[in-house]
């Protein structure tokens, strides 16, 4: 039995190739995640096909952001496919217009707080409020959770701090910008091993090109599953 905690992107162009890595990870991996470049390389009938033939977990992760009637309908219609999570950017608006549309779905609302991609400089370009990093992931978690956000998307290196909310109590954290030891960094910016991720309190880890770029990816899957099960990853609370 695969740990779910361990969600892979599947960032690859197309569906065939989609299925063909999702092959040959095999029972190794269970979780998916599905990201807007995939979206028009046919990601969505893929997520229905990995969910109802194969028996997979699907994260849809499209990072939605509208007016609040937008979102409800978008939300509403992406719910109808029983999809396990979604993402929207974390402003509490956007998040109350998404839970109204998961309504009566199983599909649990996801907030993005701060892209795992950018630093205080891309934030100071954008004209995003002052302040260290990790305060206003902090911040943006804790309002994300107040607007009924099922869980928060966070970079490993804010998941302690957003796991001391009290907000976050029975809500995930799932972190991108997870990188085995060594791995090429890519672009992203805010980062950690999947051991420390989980012992710092995220639910689930996503890793993408460290897997699918490996030479021999159900390997590369196995050694990060082995690594988030070693006693480098136990929270010091034992949880």
């Amino acid at each position: 039995m695969s740990d779910d905690r361990l969600i892979v992107a599947l960032d690859v162009p197309n569906v065939i190739e989609g299925l063909d890595l999702v092959d040959r990870l095999g029972d190794a991996v269970s979780f998916y995640k599905i990201g807007l470049g995939m979206l028009t390389g046919g990601g969505l009938a893929l997520a229905n096909e990995l969910k109802g033939e194969h028996g997979k977990r699907i994260f849809l992760d499209l990072k939605l952001f509208d007016i609040g009637a937008t979102i409800e309908a978008a939300v509403r219609g992406v719910a109808q496919f029983d999809l396990d999570f979604l993402t929207v950017h974390g402003d509490p608006h956007v998040v109350r217009a998404a839970k109204e549309g998961a309504a009566g779905s199983n599909t649990k609302i996801l907030a993005v707080t701060i892209l795992t991609s950018l630093d205080r400089d891309d934030l100071d370009a954008a004209m995003i409020a002052e302040g260290p990093i990790p305060d206003l992931v902090q911040t943006r978690a804790g309002r994300a959770f107040e607007a009924g956000a099922d869980g928060v998307i966070c970079s490993p290196n804010e998941a302690a701090l957003v796991r001391a909310l009290p907000q976050s109590e029975g809500r995930l954290i799932v972190t991108p910008g997870v990188r085995p030891a060594g791995a090429d960094v890519g672009d992203q910016k805010r980062i950690a091993t999947p051991a420390q991720a989980i012992r710092d309190g995220a639910d689930h880890i996503v890793v993408g090109r460290p897997i699918h770029r490996a030479p021999n990816p159900r390997a590369a899957a196995q050694a990060i599953l082995s690594e988030m099960a070693s006693p480098q990853a136990q929270r010091p609370n034992g949880s």
